[in-house]
């Protein structure tokens, strides 16, 4: 039993590993020993306990959907109306301070590692289509008149703009600060905020 949970400690230590090396050097810098080197352990360690690259950057990107899944149920769960939730989920989505343009860095170099790779790739879509269908139902809870088309192309228009936001708060940080997200969410969330 103490060996699963000290195989867990490692993986999250070297995933947390990864993010930051991820955050900091981006894709190019993303080595098996820069990883050891920031998770204080030996190359040896890093692949005992996975296989190679491509399964710590699999099981880091899992966990990073698992842990922006989390803080979307809770932004959803908080939010006295559907408007609200909707609203939350995709403002806890944005990226307008620097721990979480951070997180927005390791998606991105996520995201670019799955230009070249097909396993990050299935991985990206298969969690950006979940984020999309969390927002496609929220749109529908807050405007459920509209139809099925526009109640997806609203959603992933919506999923488009904060996602864009993040890309570009990444490089950017004084052009994108909190105020242009919020204001540019803000905007988009206005027509949904009339009644029917």
């Amino acid at each position: 039993m103490a060996r699963r949970r000290d195989l867990a400690d490692q993986q999250r230590r070297l995933s947390a590993a990864t993010w930051s090396v991820l955050a900091e050097r981006g894709l190019p810098g993303l080595t098996l020993r820069a990883v050891a080197e920031r998770a204080g352990c030996t190359t040896g360690m890093v692949l005992h306990t996975f296989a190679d690259k491509q399964a710590l950057l699999v099981h880091a990107r899992e966990l990073l959907h698992r842990r922006t899944g989390q803080r979307a149920d809770a932004a959803q769960a908080a939010a006295g109306s559907p408007l609200e939730a909707l609203r939350a989920v995709l403002f806890q989505a944005a990226s307008p301070t620097e721990e979480e343009r951070e997180e927005a860095r390791v998606w991105v170099g996520f995201l670019a590692a799955a230009l070249a790779d097909p396993v990050l790739a299935d991985l990206h879509r298969d969690y950006n289509r979940r984020f999309v269908t969390r927002i496609r139902g929220l749109v529908s809870a807050a405007r459920p008149e509209l139809g099925p088309a526009e109640t997806a192309d609203t959603a992933t228009s919506l999923v488009a703009l904060v996602e864009g936001l993040n890309t570009l708060a990444c490089v950017d940080p004084e052009t994108y600060g909190e105020q242009v997200q919020r204001s540019a969410l803000d905007a988009a969330l206005a027509a949904l905020d009339t009644e029917p």
